[in-house]
């Protein structure tokens, strides 16, 4: 049996706990075999064999949580992906920012990326709502971690009206505070910008973007999946009359299927991926996100 250890969380209050659309801007439009723990699209890919060539269909996973938040303190215990072109993330998202026009973008991303398994990308994504505004607001820095695709962290995102802040194992390592201001649009304090409610999701895709991620060929998947492993996710609100967070659930992934109170899966294109709701798998006290390959032909 799956042993789960809470880590205190202490005076959260009181204390300081990709650039551009074509980086993790992509995590917002609109996931099963099982696999043996601890491994760790429409888009088309030649793979040549000494006969013919082989055309294979990608699909990667999201976990889309159906719950909206405005602050609040998001932990989730994962073991990533990491391969060229891949993205293995965990955010909070503006469910309708995809829609751009006069809809605003409100995004806060933890992201793995395929370049390195010992790098994640902490990032806020802004952009008001005007059409003649196409690039978005996006303050991404990179951070050394050891191998995320061997080990699990503890992650976690804290957003409250005055800063966003970023742990791992219970570690802030970074803050970005209101009245901080990047850019010339209205949405250049992006601390203050972030007005709108947000879901939490996860997901796991291959970006077309190689400059940002690697350049993605889909071979590391001829031996089977990649899977990110997510041992429990905990949701806390925010008080903001006494700057504390209290706990308002947790899921430890029993049983064999998700908590429809809290998740769905997602269904839509990704870049070189498709999200797949058969590549979300819950067994074994886990929620396994896979990347999966099929032949096209």
């Amino acid at each position: 049996m799956k042993t789960k250890f809470i880590l205190p969380i202490i005076a959260l209050g009181l204390f300081a706990a990709c650039s551009d659309d074509s980086s993790s801007a992509n995590n917002n439009d609109p996931e099963s075999s099982a696999v043996a723990e601890p491994e760790s699209s429409a888009a088309t890919e030649p793979e040549s064999s000494a006969a013919t060539a082989v055309t294979y269909k990608y699909y990667g996973a999201e976990l889309t949580g159906v719950e909206q938040f405005k602050y609040g303190r998001f932990e989730a215990r994962m073991k990533m992906v990491s391969f060229p072109g891949t993205v293995s993330s965990m955010f909070l998202n503006y469910d309708i920012s995809w829609m751009r026009d006069t809809i605003p973008w409100n995004e806060i991303d933890i992201e793995v990326i395929g370049k390195s398994a010992t790098k994640w990308q902490s990032n806020i994504l802004t952009r008001e709502g005007d059409p003649d505004i196409g690039d978005l607001t996006a303050t991404e820095k990179l951070h050394e971690i050891t191998d995320v695709t061997e080990n699990f962290h503890l992650f976690a995102i804290i957003w409250t009206p005055d800063y966003v802040a970023w742990e791992v194992d219970s570690v802030e390592v970074r803050r970005v505070e209101k009245g901080i201001e990047k850019g010339t649009h209205a949405d250049k304090d992006q601390v203050a910008f972030l007005t709108e409610e947000e879901s939490l999701r996860f997901n796991l895709w291959a970006s077309k973007t190689p400059s940002w991620t690697g350049k993605f060929t889909g071979e590391e998947l001829a031996d089977g999946p990649k899977v990110q492993w997510i041992d429990y996710v905990r949701v806390y609100t925010y008080d903001e009359s006494s700057k504390t967070f209290a706990l308002k659930w947790q899921d430890d992934f029993n049983g064999n299927a998700l908590d429809d109170t809290h998740w769905t899966t997602g269904n839509w294109e990704m870049e070189l991926t498709t999200h797949s709701p058969d590549n979300v798998v819950v067994e074994d006290g886990y929620c396994k996100l896979l990347m999966t390959r099929e032949p096209a032909n």
